[in-house]
C-alpha cells in the first residue's frame, strides 16, 4: 500500500501537483531523498510544518510512514 503525500499552497506548485502517492515503510528522508531536489529542498524549509494523518508533527525525525498514512506539507500562511 502507499501513503499520500499532500502539499499545500505554494508548495504544490512546487510538486506540479496537489498529492502524491510513495511506498509506505520509508523514514522521511528516505522518502525526500526520493522526490526531485528543488521539491525535497523546499519540504524541507524551516517554515514548513507537516500533520500526519492531521496530527501536527513535533519530531519530524522520528516519522516512519506506515501504509494508508497521509502526510501534509504546510507552508507558512499570509493574509490579511
Amino acid at each position: 500500500m502507499d501513503v499520500t503525500l499532500l502539499f499545500l499552497g505554494k508548495l504544490a506548485d512546487v510538486a506540479g501537483a496537489g498529492e502524491l502517492a510513495v511506498p509506505a515503510g520509508q523514514s522521511l528522508d528516505a522518502v525526500l531523498a526520493g522526490l526531485g531536489p528543488e521539491l525535497a529542498s523546499a519540504l524541507r524549509g524551516e517554515r514548513i510544518r507537516m500533520a500526519l494523518n492531521g496530527a501536527l508533527v513535533s519530531d519530524a525525525a522520528a516519522i516512519v510512514l506506515e501504509d494508508g498514512d497521509e502526510l501534509a506539507f504546510l507552508p507558512p500562511v499570509s493574509g490579511g
